[in-house]
């Protein structure tokens, strides 16, 4: 992510680790800010972590610059990926924006005047669902189980989804990915830059209604992966998953599977579901809480 940003910024973050490098926030006129396994902490001139008072701040030649580099002079050339509020760099590392919104009849036509952008950084954790894929599935009596893993943001899990996707995928299963917000298989210009396994394709960018459809009707899936599911919709979505009698690999935001269960949408949903998986960040992210079967059994 580092080589993408404007020479002066690449200058002060040389020092950095850039393995342990999770997200870099570029705010306008504010401190350069890191964020790693630590957590997040400020950016000296020098490029050491520093107090607030000490910061280097960003300019407006730092965004211009990085923005220059980001899109090769061609920010027209961005504009389709720029709706969806981010763009995606060669290896799945994606930039969010922050700016001023410019709609045409009543669509986000593109975004202007940008404040800030922040780089997340795009790494796969491979072996990260080795203590749950038996639980998921049991090569003794060959059953797969629909998973919803359920955790707070920030928790990991469309890291253990992608994990999770690479294993079943490799243990024979076709799986397609309906890879909304291009986050599960990091694809940068329809090839996935993340590994999710030798027998999956990747629906990128397609929301889950019109991927789904694609899925069922043109690549035969056995299971279905999709992220942050949560919404209304979903339920239909789901269902039409449950009556072809494809499997369900899928995340969404919660604290416990109690809450889960009050939501307005879990009412019309959770039944697709056989197997929930809870993650936390008490020992870091990607602790599992708990594994339960929907009827209760641990």
């Amino acid at each position: 992510m580092i080589a993408f940003l404007a020479p002066n910024l690449r200058t002060r973050l040389q020092k950095i680790d850039s393995k342990d490098l999770e997200e870099i926030r570029l705010r306008l006129f504010r401190p350069l800010m890191i964020k790693n396994r630590q957590g997040y902490f400020y950016v000296s001139h020098g490029g050491e972590p520093c107090r607030q008072e000490h910061a280097y701040f960003v300019s407006q030649d730092d965004l211009e610059r990085t923005l220059q580099i980001i899109t090769k002079n061609s920010w027209y050339a961005w504009e389709q990926e720029i709706q969806g509020g981010y763009l995606t760099l060669p290896g799945g590392h994606r930039v969010g924006i922050c700016g001023q919104a410019v709609f045409e009849a009543g669509s986000l036509k593109t975004i202007k005047y940008i404040s800030s952008l922040n780089f997340r950084n795009a790494k796969a954790v491979v072996g990260a669902a080795n203590s749950i894929i038996n639980r998921v599935y049991s090569d003794t009596r060959k059953s797969l189980l629909s998973s919803l893993i359920v955790s707070p943001p920030g928790c990991g899990k469309t890291t253990l989804l992608r994990d999770l996707t690479r294993q079943l995928a490799n243990k024979g299963f076709q799986v397609v990915v309906v890879d909304e917000r291009s986050e599960i298989a990091a694809s940068f210009k329809g090839v996935p830059q993340l590994d999710v396994g030798l027998q999956t394709d990747v629906l990128d960018g397609y929301n889950k209604e019109i991927g789904i459809h694609h899925a069922i009707r043109g690549l035969a899936p056995e299971i279905v992966v999709t992220d942050e599911i949560g919404h209304g919709q979903d339920a239909e979505i789901l269902a039409e998953l449950a009556r072809s009698g494809v499997k369900v690999m899928a995340t969404c935001h919660g604290d416990s599977w109690e809450q889960l269960k009050t939501r307005r949408w879990a009412k019309d949903s959770l039944y697709v579901f056989e197997l929930v998986i809870i993650l936390s960040r008490r020992l870091g992210p990607g602790t599992i809480e708990s594994v339960l079967r929907i009827d209760g059994r641990a």
